[in-house]
């Protein structure tokens, strides 16, 4: 005949109430497993926060095309009576760093301009040719300009960018690059020097082209800065953006990516990276809107907090609102969408990109809906 295990540590320390014994399904309220204890801790118990996706093609020039790269679209902002969305565009298959680097595209986003493209309806789009090419060379961005993020403010229009200087070799540090313009159609000017760099307090160990030899791994983000996004906010400017650090590792089943913030009285700069760094213990792409006085942040992919959506009010302290699985990758949120009308309002529709082949991706279409009920087929959730 079995028996029940009883651990020492099991002993009730909070007695739940009445109302969290049904909702919870707790059978014996003297004993409280651990996960049980974690639950009845949870703040956010209600759907407002959890949402459903669903991804299709697009139609007209962001529809696959072989031979052709086009990633990482921006928010899709409306002007003029048209969607306006940004991207990378490059040309060709990637080969590694195990090809010639001086010649050959190292990855799908080496070599890349900022394209961009309109739409009437946000289904058929019209690409539209260059907004933001590569420098010249010797400049910092002479190598690639990829991953961008368009903002509005006060009648201007701002694209800020990932950037790469040649060669493009494995321990090379990416930067951040602005544009501004006085219409979505250009022309652009660009900043003369990079608007965010990576912490300069990590050491490499020896000369060997490798990222995981370090004598100091350094800040968050020693080698890298991505994924950057400009939102107003609190009458200052704050980019957020994904930080990769030199010696990177792997935690919590995923690469150790983590978030990080740098604030700004003007749109320009300069921007002074928060004190409170890393602000995020997971994540990959950056996604973030303003919603109800706060920021919200959806992070994906990697670390132990990954699948989530989360919400600060200060744009600093986040905290979990909901969990949610089969996020799109790379997500260009419908900026013309009224996001303080609820939490997840905003991921209606928006953005994305898609491998095709491991050297080509597209534009796709993502929905999302506010899931609040889980049914059968014929069942009524009212």
């Amino acid at each position: 005949m079995g028996h029940t295990q009883e651990p020492a540590d099991s002993e009730v320390d909070v007695a739940p109430t009445p109302e969290q014994i049904d909702y919870f399904g707790i059978t014996n309220p003297d004993k409280l497993s651990a996960a049980t204890k974690r639950a009845l801790q949870w703040k956010n118990l209600e759907n407002d926060w959890y949402v459903q996706f669903t991804v299709k093609d697009l139609k007209g020039d962001l529809a696959y095309e072989e031979g052709i790269v086009r990633r990482d679209p921006s928010a899709v902002i409306k002007e003029n009576g048209q969607y306006y969305v940004w991207y990378s565009r490059s040309t060709g298959p990637s080969q590694g760093f195990a090809g010639d680097i001086d010649k050959d595209k190292v990855f799908p986003w080496d070599r890349c301009d900022l394209w961009y493209a309109t739409s009437k309806d946000g289904w058929t789009w019209k690409e539209q040719g260059p907004a933001v090419k590569r420098g010249k060379p010797g400049s910092y961005d002479d190598r690639s300009v990829f991953t961008c993020e368009i903002m509005k403010h006060d009648g201007k229009f701002y694209l800020c960018y990932q950037t790469v200087k040649s060669p493009y070799n494995i321990r090379v540090k990416n930067q951040v690059g602005l544009a501004w313009a006085d219409s979505p159609d250009g022309p652009w000017t660009k900043s003369e020097e990079p608007i965010l760099s990576p912490a300069n307090n990590g050491i490499w160990k020896g000369e060997e082209q490798n990222r995981f030899l370090v004598e100091k791994k350094g800040d968050f983000d020693s080698h890298k800065v991505h994924d950057p996004c400009i939102i107003p906010f609190k009458g200052k400017f704050y980019l957020y953006y994904k930080g990769e650090q030199m010696g990177e590792e792997i935690n919590f089943g995923g690469r150790m990516i983590r978030h990080g913030v740098a604030v700004a009285d003007n749109p320009k700069g300069p921007y002074v990276k928060s004190a409170y760094n890393p602000i995020s213990n997971s994540g990959h792409e950056v996604c973030v809107w303003k919603y109800n006085g706060g920021i919200a942040s959806m992070i994906t992919t990697d670390g132990p907090e990954r699948n989530t959506i989360q919400w600060s009010p200060d744009g600093i302290n986040f905290e979990i609102m909901s969990h949610i699985k089969d996020a799109p990758h790379a997500i260009g949120l419908n900026r013309s969408l009224d996001n303080e009308s609820a939490p997840t309002a905003i991921l209606q529709w928006g953005l994305t990109h898609q491998y095709r082949t491991g050297d080509y991706q597209y534009i796709r279409r993502f929905s999302g809906v506010n899931l609040r009920h889980h049914t059968a087929k014929g069942e009524d959730a009212k």
